[in-house]
C-alpha cells in the first residue's frame, strides 16, 4: 500500500519563489503542493481550504501579521504544522514564531536538501529549527531580564506600552498609526521614546525587551482585539 503524501501549502509574496518550491517539492515521490499563498490572509484561507500537513510561511507578507497568521492557522487547523522559511536570522523572530505555534524555523539561505528535511521532520510531529541559528537561540533563552529593564518598563505609559506591542509583533508605524487612529509621526515619537527609556536602538532589541515582559502572547492574536 503506498503511504500518502506530505501535502503542503507554500505561503510567500514572491511568485519567483513560489515556483521553485513547488517545483522541488514536488519533485519528491513523499510530497505534493496542495495550495499556494501570495499574502498571509491567503496563506489562512488556503491552510483552511485545502487543510494540508504542512504549511511553508514566510512571516514577513502583505496582508497581515505573519506571528498572528502563524496562531491563527494552528487554531483553525490543529492538525497542519507550520514550518516558517524566512530571511530573518534574529533569534527573536524566532521564538516569537514558536510561541505562536510554529513547528518549525529554517532560513532561505539553507540548502534544498534541509528544507526537504524540515519539511519530513515536522510534518512527522518533530521540531525543526536552522541549525545556524540553533545556538543563537538557546543563548537567548539562557539570558535573564536585567534590573534596568525592569525599571524602564515601569516608567512606559499604557500607550507606549501599546505601541512596544505592535512593534513586537511586527506592525509597521503607518499600520500602528491606522490602529490606534493616531498619525504616523505621532508613532515615530512614541518609539525614539521607547528607545530613549529603554536604552535600545534597533526594532529586534524592542521585540527582545517585549518578550522578556511577556507582551507576546503564545495564542498570537491581534493585541488590540
Amino acid at each position: 500500500m503506498t503511504a500518502a503524501k506530505i501535502r503542503v501549502v507554500i505561503a510567500d509574496d514572491h511568485a519567483v519563489v513560489r515556483s521553485g518550491l513547488r517545483l522541488l517539492i514536488n519533485s519528491q515521490k513523499d510530497m505534493v503542493v496542495v495550495g499556494e499563498a501570495k499574502d498571509a490572509r491567503e496563506a489562512r484561507a488556503s491552510a483552511v481550504e485545502t487543510s494540508p500537513d504542512v504549511v511553508l510561511l514566510d512571516i514577513t507578507m502583505p496582508g497581515g501579521n505573519g506571528i498572528r497568521v502563524i496562531g491563527e492557522i494552528c487554531r483553525d487547523k490543529p492538525a497542519t504544522r507550520v514550518l516558517v522559511l524566512t530571511m530573518h536570522e534574529e533569534p527573536d523572530y524566532l521564538r516569537s514564531a514558536l510561541a505562536a505555534g510554529g513547528a518549525g524555523y529554517l532560513l532561505k539561505r539553507s540548502a534544498d536538501s534541509e528544507l526537504l528535511s524540515a519539511i519530513r521532520a515536522v510534518a512527522s510531529g518533530q521540531r525543526y529549527v536552522d541549525p545556524s541559528i540553533a545556538e543563537s537561540l538557546v543563548q537567548e533563552l539562557l539570558r535573564e531580564p536585567v534590573g534596568e529593564e525592569a525599571a524602564g518598563e515601569e516608567r512606559l505609559s499604557p500607550r507606549e506600552r501599546e505601541v512596544l506591542e505592535l512593534l513586537a509583533y511586527g506592525y509597521t508605524n503607518q499600520e500602528i498609526a491606522e490602529k490606534i487612529f493616531v498619525s504616523v509621526k505621532t508613532v515615530e515619537t512614541y518609539r525614539a521614546r521607547l528607545t530613549q527609556k529603554l536604552g535600545v536602538k534597533t526594532r529586534a532589541e524592542l521585540v527582545r525587551y517585549a518578550m522578556r515582559q511577556g507582551l507576546l502572547r503564545s495564542d498570537a492574536e491581534d493585541p488590540l482585539t
